[in-house]
């Protein structure tokens, strides 16, 4: 299954949660059936971002969206554990300060999409002010959906200047959200992830169903898509983000840069320092063919 095509919000598509089934796993039936090709997409991620690193033309940014326990967190702790953290970030927004609050709404997430090179990772981000901010009536609707547009906008913007977008809505049905919810307060280790928010947000599910199937209708382009993640089963969810990525940055054909200096005279050089020192890797080498020169043999006589 091409899960690209089989997650990806067709432009202009309405999209309709309801008829999306969060438990949906392919071909998979538990996490042990599925663990090989998640370690082997783990793998492409992890050596497609070094050649994204290396070849230091482009950047990508990885969106991530949900319901409160859908799982934003252990998305991110799955895409860093393949990566460098050296060429990753990742910013997570949350209330407006006052200086964020002074500028206009895209203001602070400009601030922190990735230089060239670079994999950045917005734990929610610029839709949050065409979803809260909706939902509890905290700008007027001539506010709120004028900012479909200038979203688009913006991540055109970015597209144009070499930043690949992938905008993943992690899927959870109420059922799940509920059981996850019964975890942290059963699990002593998870109660610093409980917030009043998270229930006084649960009356307003089917509210925040409408305001994210408009965000995901009228913000998937093919620049920027958004992806419907099935995500009660936390390992399926990882399987297909990563798929997802690796997929995507497999097809922008990267290459790793020429080099800048002359090889064959840094060579010379290397060879050099390796027959004045009579030390290095090539008399390792020359020590396990046999020659009797290595250290140990030396003491063993």
């Amino acid at each position: 299954m091409n899960y690209i095509k089989r997650f990806r919000v067709k432009p202009g598509s309405k999209v309709d949660l309801g008829k999306v089934n969060a438990a949906f796993t392919d071909k998979h039936e538990t996490h042990e059936h599925a663990l090989p090709e998640i370690d082997t997409y783990s793998q492409k991620m992890h050596d497609l971002q070094y050649l994204l690193y290396a070849e230091g033309k482009r950047s990508l940014l990885i969106c991530l969206q949900g319901r409160d326990a859908a799982g934003k967190d252990g998305s991110i702790n799955h895409v860093l554990s393949a990566m460098n953290p050296q060429g990753c970030s990742v910013t997570g927004f949350k209330v407006p300060s006052k200086e964020e609050a002074a500028h206009d709404f895209l203001w602070r997430y400009h601030q922190h999409t990735p230089g060239r090179g670079q994999v950045a990772i917005f734990n929610r981000s610029h839709y949050e002010d065409v979803l809260v901010q909706r939902v509890h009536d905290m700008v007027p609707k001539k506010v709120w959906s004028g900012r479909y547009e200038h979203i688009n906008n913006f991540e055109k913007l970015l597209h144009d200047n070499g930043t690949h977008i992938l905008k993943f809505y992690l899927h959870i049905d109420a059922e799940e959200q509920l059981e996850r919810f019964k975890v942290r307060i059963e699990d002593p280790t998870r109660h610093w992830k409980i917030s009043e928010g998270d229930y006084a947000e649960r009356p307003f599910w089917d509210a925040y169903t409408e305001a994210f199937q408009d965000a995901l209708s009228k913000c998937s382009t093919e620049h920027a898509p958004w992806f419907v993640i099935p995500s009660n089963h936390k390992w399926f969810r990882n399987l297909a983000i990563s798929r997802i990525v690796a997929e995507t940055l497999e097809s922008l054909g990267m290459k790793f840069p020429e080099p800048t200096i002359d090889i064959n005279e840094i060579k010379k050089k290397y060879h050099a320092i390796v027959e004045q020192e009579g030390d290095g890797p090539e008399a390792e080498l020359d020590s396990k063919a046999g020659d009797g020169k290595s250290k140990k043999g030396k003491k063993g006589k």
